[in-house]
């Protein structure tokens, strides 16, 4: 049974199906280990993560050790949903060069309204399984996650 057919059923229990839609989604192990190797072990830039064809389970998309930051944003679907975890590289105000980890959540306007509202819905039972994010940043325009949008939300922590 998919999404679309609980919402018709359930059309006049709203709260009920919100219920299903923000619990019933689960991370994938190898999500949590490939984010492990990224923090720790720095064998990742980034990992991008999806829900899965039965929109039940996050699970991982791709993993890449690309440093270049625009193929990372290239790599974002134009119009479908991400999540993504990148370990940015800059430059601090005192010289230092400093790493942050950033979440992404990546739902562009030209996305589906439904999985765009299924993403964000099911955020935060990925975000409770990374622990150690720096910063988080959603993003519907790829102008949001430019190179210097993104350092200057990094800047301001």
């Amino acid at each position: 049974m998919c999404i679309r057919d609980r919402y018709q059923r359930r059309v006049r229990g709203f709260l009920v199906f919100q219920f299903i839609m923000a619990s019933g989604v689960a991370v994938d192990d190898n999500v949590v280990a490939q984010y492990q190797a990224l923090k720790l072990g720095h064998q990742f830039r980034y990992i991008t993560a999806r829900l899965s064809d039965d929109l039940r389970e996050i699970v991982l998309d791709k993993t890449s050790t690309d440093n270049d930051y625009s193929n990372f944003v290239s790599e974002l679907p134009s119009n479908d949903c991400r999540y993504a975890v990148y370990n940015f590289e800059y430059t601090a105000e005192d010289g230092g060069s400093r790493h942050k980890i950033i979440f992404f959540l990546w739902a562009p306007d030209t996305a589906k309204v439904k999985a765009k509202m299924i993403y964000t819905s099911s955020k935060d039972s990925i975000r409770k399984k990374l622990v150690g994010i720096g910063t988080e940043v959603q993003a519907t325009d790829r102008s949001e996650i430019a190179h210097s949008a993104v350092l200057e939300k990094v800047l301001r922590k």
